[in-house]
C-alpha cells in the first residue's frame, strides 16, 4: 500500500502479522522508480526480461518493498507486466503500438486545449503562465530531467483548463502511459527548445480564445509523424539493439 503526501511517501507492508513502516521522501522514490524505468528505456531490462524484486533492492540498495510498489506504478503505464509464475517482466510494445497511443493522446490534447482556449479562468492563465516559465528555466539550464517534469506539469494545466473532468481524467491516464516514450523524444537533439517553442505558440492561442488553432498545435505538437516518428523508431530499435548484444 502506497501514500503519498507533499514531502514523503510512506510504504506500508505487513509481515507476521506486524506492519512495519518505512519512510521514503517522495523525490527518492520517484528517482527509484525512474532509474527504473530509464533502464528499461535504455535496454538495461530487455524486453520479456523478469524483474526479480530482490535483486532490484540489492541494486538500487533500497527494501523490496519501495521496489514493488514502483513496478506497480510501471506496470499501471504498460511498462511492464505481470505475468502467472513469472512475476514483473518488461513489456515488448513495438513502434506500431506506441505511434497508435500517441495518435490518441494527440486527439485528446488538441480537444483538451481547444476548450481551454473557450473556457479558461483566470487562475488556469497564471498556472499556465506559471508552468511555461518553470520550463524555460529548465531549458535554458538544458536540464531534460526538468524539463520533462516541468513539461507534464504544463499538459496537465491544460487538461484542467478544459474544464471537463471526464477528458482531464482521459488525458492524464494516457499521458501516464506514455510517459517513457515522451522521455526518450526529448532526448533526441534540440527536441527540447522545439518543445519550448510550441508551447509558446499554444499559450498564445489559448490566451487568445483561439481554439481551432490551440486544437492544430496540440495535434502537431504531440503526434508522432514524418522525422520525429523515424527518431523515435531509431530510439526504439537501438534498445532492442542493445538489448540482444547483452543478452
Amino acid at each position: 500500500m502506497l501514500f503519498l503526501c507533499a514531502e514523503s511517501t510512506f510504504l506500508y507492508t505487513r509481515n507476521k502479522n506486524t506492519y512495519a513502516v518505512y519512510r521514503m521522501t517522495t523525490n527518492t522514490f520517484h528517482k527509484l522508480r525512474d532509474d527504473i524505468e530509464n533502464g528499461i528505456l535504455t535496454g538495461d531490462f530487455a524486453p520479456g526480461e523478469r524483474l526479480d524484486e530482490t535483486q532490484l533492492a540489492t541494486r538500487f540498495g533500497v527494501s523490496r518493498t519501495p521496489i514493488r510498489e514502483a513496478l506497480m506504478q510501471l506496470n499501471a503505464i504498460g511498462l511492464i507486466e505481470f505475468r502467472p509464475r513469472r512475476g514483473a517482466v518488461v513489456a515488448d510494445h513495438g513502434p506500431k503500438y506506441v505511434f497508435e497511443m500517441f495518435e490518441v493522446m494527440a486527439e485528446l490534447e488538441g480537444m483538451a486545449g481547444a476548450l481551454a482556449a473557450r473556457r479558461h479562468t483566470a487562475d488556469d492563465k497564471e498556472q499556465l503562465l506559471s508552468a511555461h516559465n518553470r520550463c524555460q528555466a529548465a531549458a535554458d539550464n538544458e536540464d531534460t530531467d526538468a524539463y520533462y517534469y516541468e513539461n507534464e506539469a504544463f499538459h496537465h494545466v491544460i487538461y484542467s483548463a478544459s474544464q471537463n473532468s471526464f477528458l482531464n481524467e482521459q488525458c492524464a491516464f494516457l499521458h501516464r502511459r506514455l510517459r517513457p516514450y515522451r522521455r526518450l523524444q526529448l532526448r533526441v537533439r534540440n527536441r527540447m527548445k522545439t518543445s519550448f517553442d510550441e508551447h509558446e505558440a499554444i499559450i498564445e492561442n489559448i490566451l487568445g480564445g483561439n481554439a481551432e488553432a490551440t486544437r492544430a498545435l496540440l495535434l502537431a505538437h504531440v503526434k508522432v509523424q514524418g522525422d520525429r516518428f523515424s527518431d523515435l523508431v531509431a530510439s526504439l530499435d537501438q534498445i532492442r539493439t542493445k538489448a540482444t548484444k547483452d543478452r
